[in-house]
C-alpha cells in the first residue's frame, strides 16, 4: 500500500538539511531502485522552486510499504530527524486516484 510521509522542519533548518541530504537522499534513491517511490521533494519557504537562504518547511514523500508499521519505522530512521531537520512527521495511508 501507498503511505504519504508529511514532515514538517524545525525553524532555520536550511544548514541541518544540507548537512545531512546526502544520506536523507540515499534512502530516497533506494526505494526508487526498488520501484516503491511515487514522489519525494521539499516543501520550499516561499514561492519560489529555488528559495535559497528561505529554505524549507518541510518534505513530502509517498512510497510503498508493506504496512503503516514499516512506513513509520522507515519514516523514524530519516537522517534529517537525527540531524534535527523535522520537528514533527505524520505517516498516513494514501490511496493515489489520479493519474
Amino acid at each position: 500500500m501507498l503511505y504519504a510521509i508529511f514532515s514538517e522542519d524545525v525553524d532555520n533548518s536550511l544548514p541541518l538539511r544540507m548537512k545531512a541530504r546526502p544520506a536523507h537522499l540515499e534512502r530516497l534513491q533506494k526505494l526508487k531502485d526498488e520501484g516503491r517511490l511515487v514522489l519525494a521533494g521539499p516543501c520550499p519557504a516561499i514561492d519560489s522552486n529555488d528559495p535559497g537562504e528561505a529554505g524549507f518547511t518541510g518534505s513530502l514523500v509517498v512510497a510503498e510499504f508493506v504496512s503503516l508499521n514499516e512506513a513509520q519505522a522507515w519514516a523514524d530512521a530519516d537522517p534529517y530527524i537525527e540531524a534535527g531537520v523535522y520537528q514533527q512527521v505524520i505517516v498516513k495511508p494514501f490511496k493515489k486516484v489520479l493519474p
